[in-house]
């Protein structure tokens, strides 16, 4: 066969498998293949029995090629095929074992391999480095994937599967993932990409920061039409940017902001996954339930194999408080995809719910375990210490927390609380102001219960006038029982019955039959009437 009429066929095969119909490319690829016998060729037959499914075929066909191990797009092609079977370790060992990584993602022996790239293309080291991370997670090697996950990202930082796989199942720590995005080489056109991706991992850092990092991004601009000059395209509306400031608002407590922005990407792009994870942890923290209800049905019909759809069901469940059912949705979830983080929490708190602590505990655990660069599960098992009064235990959860994350200021809220409880008030005092001084946001009512923290701390310190002070900052937030019978007491303390009268009435009308309030209600009229010297109101 003439070279011009086997060049049609290639493109024929080509054309094939861009429109899906993979049967007409094996055929076409198949004939290709036995006229030229050329390497370029059986590859191009291998590639078209893989996008057809047919794995095990297309590794035959690989591994019985005489060059398999000496070009690298063989070799990674065949490891594919052994992925897709579920074969890990025949994976690792048809990758190969000459090359090295260490814990931070460095190669050894990188010389050996292909380094360079064409323009437009993913480096094929960092795709080897990313399928090696893939293996070692499916054998639960969790820290060789981790290694190979960073060393495919700082291979080609546009390996984006392998920045996502590091941040999606926590894999790193807040300042691990800050020091692997510096670390990392873009090209000169690629400072966009930079800025996004600092976007994508944890975000504790103050309003201003953040807000700036958007700010650049929205402003990055690419001209699209060369004819006219004006005419420039920004990722000021791109779904995932929106996604990543969404998540942002729930991070920082600002669950309204945060709902009405997930619910407007949603009409836009209603199966955008992340964005659906952080609607459904927003309507939860409002009590959403009709709105969960919706996610979780619509969710279910078209995703039922997916662990999100059922840890939706759970959430809805959860809302209403019926714990139970959604304990058994979210071990569901855990049951499809076990490296699914907001289940297995979710799975702890309906233990927690129900104070059923030590399957609370086991759950937290394996989140632990699974998600060495999460905080959340060692915070929420120094909060089930608390709840058994065990405030040594908990104090080092919640340092085990602070050194996964140290810009969680919830984190640093537990650490008063148990200092609190430990009767050491000037250390919660301490643990409270630098939970103020991470808050990223202006305060608002999510942090109102520290204010009060922080108030009763300095009034045990008989600090008076501060104790005051935070009480009717906490105030001005919401208004809460706690707050008024905090501040009357402080109040009653130094004398000031009048005042102290005022509180105690303020927080019996919220809740009239608060013991405490009630009884110092009637300890402050009869001091207030001792001190006017008027007997006869003596009790």
């Amino acid at each position: 066969m003439r070279e011009q009429e086997i060049e049609k066929l290639r493109e024929v095969v080509r054309d094939c498998m861009s429109k899906h119909l993979y049967s007409s490319a094996i055929f076409f690829a198949d004939k290709v293949a036995t006229f030229t016998n050329d390497p370029a060729d059986i590859y191009m037959h291998a590639q078209s029995l893989f996008l057809g499914h047919h794995y095990r075929r297309a590794f035959h066909l690989l591994n019985a090629s005489k060059i398999v191990l000496r070009d690298l797009r063989f070799r990674y092609l065949a490891a594919q095929c052994l992925q897709e079977l579920n074969e890990w370790n025949q994976c690792l060992s048809m990758l190969g074992e000459e090359v090295k990584v260490d814990e931070h993602g460095n190669l050894s022996n990188a010389a050996n391999i292909y380094l360079d790239k064409d323009r437009g293309e993913i480096n094929i080291t960092a795709a080897i480095c990313f399928l090696r991370g893939k293996a070692y997670e499916a054998l639960e090697n969790r820290s060789q994937a981790r290694s190979w996950y960073k060393a495919a990202i700082k291979a080609d930082p546009l390996c984006y599967e392998a920045l996502e796989c590091l941040i999606e199942n926590h894999m790193l720590t807040c300042d691990e993932e800050a020091n692997l995005i510096s670390s990392l080489q873009f090209g000169s056109e690629d400072g966009w990409l930079s800025s996004f991706y600092s976007c994508l991992i944890k975000k504790y850092d103050k309003e201003i920061v953040v807000e700036a990092k958007f700010r650049d991004l929205e402003n990055e601009s690419c001209k699209t039409d060369q004819s006219n000059p004006s005419f420039f395209r920004t990722l000021k509306t791109n779904n995932d940017l929106l996604a990543c400031k969404a998540e942002y608002y729930h991070q920082c407590g600002e669950y309204q902001k945060c709902f009405e922005l997930t619910s407007v990407l949603l009409e836009k792009d209603p199966f955008h996954i992340k964005s659906t994870l952080v609607h459904l942890a927003a309507a939860m923290e409002l009590g959403q339930s009709n709105e969960l209800y919706l996610m979780a049905c619509n969710l279910v019909k078209d995703y039922p194999q997916k662990a999100s759809s059922w840890f939706a069901v759970g959430c809805y469940y959860y809302c209403i408080k019926k714990y139970d059912q959604s304990r058994r949705y979210f071990n569901k979830a855990t049951s499809l995809d076990r490296t699914f983080p907001p289940a297995w929490i979710g799975y702890g708190n309906a233990f927690a719910a129900k104070e059923e602590g030590d399957q609370a505990m086991s759950a937290y655990r394996t989140a632990a375990r699974l998600f060495p660069g999460c905080h959340l599960p060692a915070l929420y098992i120094g909060m089930e210490c608390m709840r058994t009064h065990s405030y040594k235990l908990a104090e080092q959860f919640f340092m085990q927390a602070k050194s996964i994350c140290s810009s969680d200021p919830l984190v640093y809220n537990e650490l008063g609380v148990v200092a609190y409880y430990m009767k050491e008030y000037k250390k919660a005092v301490w643990w409270f102001e630098k939970t103020l001084a991470l808050i990223p946001t202006a305060l608002s009512e999510t942090w109102e219960p520290t204010l009060v923290n922080i108030a009763h701390a300095c009034r045990k310190l008989e600090m008076y006038r501060e104790a005051i002070s935070y009480y009717e900052k906490a105030l001005a937030l919401s208004t809460s029982l706690s707050t008024y019978a905090g501040l009357a007491y402080t109040y009653h303390l130094q004398d000031d019955f009048s005042t102290a009268i005022t509180y105690y009435h303020k927080a019996l009308w919220l809740k009239p039959d608060d013991q405490f309030c009630t009884e110092m209600l009637s300890w402050a009229l009869i001091d207030e009437s001792r001190s006017s010297g008027n007997p006869h109101l003596e009790l």
